[in-house]
């Protein structure tokens, strides 16, 4: 049964503690891990691999020349200015087109919109919305032209079964002078995370009515590179005949990765070198009036354009791990520059995760089992330290592993660990405690235990009152019987004798053979020891008296018990070496108390008190004064007293 317990409480330990386990590490991932995420990034960010995309932004110096809203045609100069004078690889407009111009003339949307028919190689934006069409036949048909003339082949080789639901359920419909002029677009849907809001990942292709569009930056990876197919695996989006193969998240119905983000300028604006759109439209006009302009076209030759707007008149700003307000062109020039460095984070699969977690558990428990508490202590800090270090290495070299749940784990198996450990070791302590209380008194147990760092040899003189009880006879009267017979009939007198030595704050110091040895006033503190070894050895014979009915039904032998006290001063501690130490009584106190016990034999009695013991209960008892007994080794004859009652 003891054992059954054992193993339940461990089981029961066992559960608690993956239980635990499992609430720590579903908290932090989604809590916890992305504030130290986005530090890491910030800890070994670094600058730009290289000058590949510029940015064109609307800045507040454009707003201060031409104010808020600008009219298409100051767009339509800028893109005239890149497809006519530059040798821009693709122009990117940051950008939605929702509705014609109502506050300009007519024909500054034209020249836009045949500004851009004219570009070849400009991409702009579309987004997908989660709100359904107003009007539903209108919306159908776009979705339709849409699919015909903006979907590129998408080849999907997963395995496994992923989740395609569609998070979208529209798309904002482009003018349609502006769909007629565009050739190319891609999605700007960036979803942040639902949690802390912070942009961690872009969304690679979005699943619109079961089939895949490219967002705004694949899309103009691909124009790039002149091709128009993507490859999809379990672990990998791959752009056909380039070579570039994007880590993806494929829980979700859309594709992402998590972008690796660059070091920003100087005034923490942008990652990427930035042009204000108001230079690039008076350099065009400048240009065309044959004068020098203030951007040479030069800069742009063979590079990625993103034109974007971000003032204090337009603010296009998102939250990302290196800025509470990085322009919305800026991240999109940022995940572009992944695709053309194969430059990415690269996440720790969930296995990987897991097994980490597993790894770290396993060694936490073996230390803490197996090291004492302020080594194991050390350790496991050190062991924390050198992880966090490790982490801070493959974060540089693009590996993502999980930062702060496996310090989660550690520390709250350290505390499971400390805290189960210290309820083992008090029930191993109780065990023992028990076990010996078997061996010794419950109550020298207790002393011990009490003072176990001041556990030496040496004790104190003390007044006590001892006790000696023996069965008359038992010699000769064990001879008959066999070794069982023997050990059941002291064993049960025993057990019948302990509760009532205990009761009157006795303390058992030992066996010998048939005879009990109790001692009372120490190491229970009691002013009144005598009286109660008096009442202790009353109620001992009467429970003998019961003892002895019972064992004469049971067919056993009569039994008789003589018991002496005396009360006086007597040596009370631990006697031995360092290494074996008792707890007992010596002096003459003791001697005489056994010697009294004698003499039961001598005048037939069951219970002698000596002269010293009488004096402390005469008012309690009625007794029968035996005077001038010799007793051995006292040379002078003493008085002796037989108690008959308790009076």
């Amino acid at each position: 049964m003891k054992i059954f317990k054992g193993k339940a409480f461990f089981f029961k330990s066992i559960l608690l503690y993956l239980l635990l386990i499992i609430v720590i590490s579903i908290i932090s991932i989604n809590i916890w891990e992305n504030p130290i995420y986005d530090l890491m990034i910030n800890t070994t960010i670094k600058e730009t691999p290289a000058d590949n995309v510029s940015l064109i932004m609307i800045d507040n110096k454009s707003t201060d020349t031409y104010r808020w809203p600008w009219s298409r045609a100051l767009y339509g100069e800028i893109f005239e200015y890149l497809s006519k004078y530059t040798n821009a690889k693709v122009m990117v407009f940051d950008s939605i087109v929702k509705n014609l111009d109502k506050q300009h003339p007519p024909s500054d949307d034209k020249y836009f919109f045949n500004t851009v028919k004219d570009s070849k190689n400009y991409v702009c934006g579309f987004i997908a919305l989660k709100t359904k069409y107003e009007d539903i036949s209108r919306g159908l048909e776009f979705d339709k032209q849409f699919e015909q003339k903006y979907s590129i082949n998408i080849n999907d080789n997963r395995i496994k079964n992923y989740n395609k639901e569609s998070l979208y359920s529209s798309l904002a419909i482009f003018p349609e002078e502006y769909y007629k002029s565009v050739q190319n677009t891609g999605a700007v849907n960036i979803n942040s995370s639902p949690i802390d809001g912070v942009i961690r990942q872009a969304n690679d292709l979005i699943l619109y009515k079961n089939k895949y569009y490219p967002s705004l930056a694949i899309k103009t990876y691909l124009m790039a590179n002149d091709t128009n197919s993507i490859t999809i695996t379990d672990k990998y989006l791959i752009v056909d005949h380039t070579g570039l193969k994007i880590p993806i998240n494929n829980d979700s119905g859309d594709i992402k990765h998590n972008i690796k983000f660059y070091k920003q300028t100087i005034d923490s604006t942008y990652s990427h070198k930035t042009y204000s759109a108001i230079d690039i439209i008076n350099s065009k006009r400048l240009i065309s009036k044959g004068e020098k302009p203030i951007i040479a076209p030069s800069e742009f030759d063979n590079k990625i354009v993103v034109v974007g707007a971000n003032s204090l008149n337009v603010e296009d700003v998102l939250e990302t791990p290196i800025s509470i307000k990085q322009p919305g062109a800026d991240v999109q020039a940022t995940i572009i520059d992944n695709f053309l460095n194969n430059d990415f984070i690269k996440p720790f699969t969930t296995i990987q995760n897991i097994a980490i977690i597993f790894i770290t558990c396993l060694i936490s428990i073996a230390v803490i089992l197996s090291i004492p508490f302020l080594p194991s202590l050390i350790t496991l800090i050190a062991l924390a330290v050198i992880y966090i270090i490790i982490c801070i290495i493959c974060y540089s070299m693009n590996y993502a592993p999980l930062v702060i749940t496996p310090i989660a784990v550690q520390l709250s198996t350290m505390v499971f660990g400390y805290s189960y450990r210290f309820v083992l070791e008090g029930r191993n302590k109780e065990k023992i405690k028990n076990a010996m209380g078997k061996y010794l008194s419950q109550d020298i147990m207790k002393n011990v235990v009490q003072n176990i760092d001041d556990i030496k040899l040496g004790g104190k003189k003390a007044n006590v009152t001892v006790l000696f009880s023996d069965i008359r006879g038992f010699t000769s009267m064990s001879e008959k019987m066999t070794a069982e017979e023997v050990s059941m009939i002291l064993n049960e007198y025993f057990s019948e004798m302990e509760p009532i030595i205990t009761k009157y704050n006795g303390v058992i110091n030992k066996f010998i053979g048939d005879a009990v040895m109790a001692i009372f006033g120490e190491p229970i503190q009691d002013l009144n020891h005598p009286q109660n070894a008096v009442k202790c050895a009353v109620e001992m014979l009467k429970k003998v008296e019961q003892l002895r009915e019972k064992w004469l039904f049971e067919g056993k032998p009569k039994i008789e018990i003589g018991i002496g006290i005396n009360t006086g001063e007597a040596f009370v501690g631990n006697i031995g070496s360092e290494k074996r130490l008792e707890y007992t009584v010596i002096g003459d106190t003791v001697n005489l108390a056994n010697r009294i016990e004698g003499y039961n034999k001598v005048y037939k009695t069951n219970l002698l008190i000596s002269n010293s013991t009488y004096i402390q209960v005469s008012d309690i008892v009625d007794v029968i004064k035996i005077a001038d007994v010799t007793i051995r080794g006292k040379s002078k004859k003493m008085d002796i007293y037989e108690v008959l009652r308790l009076s």
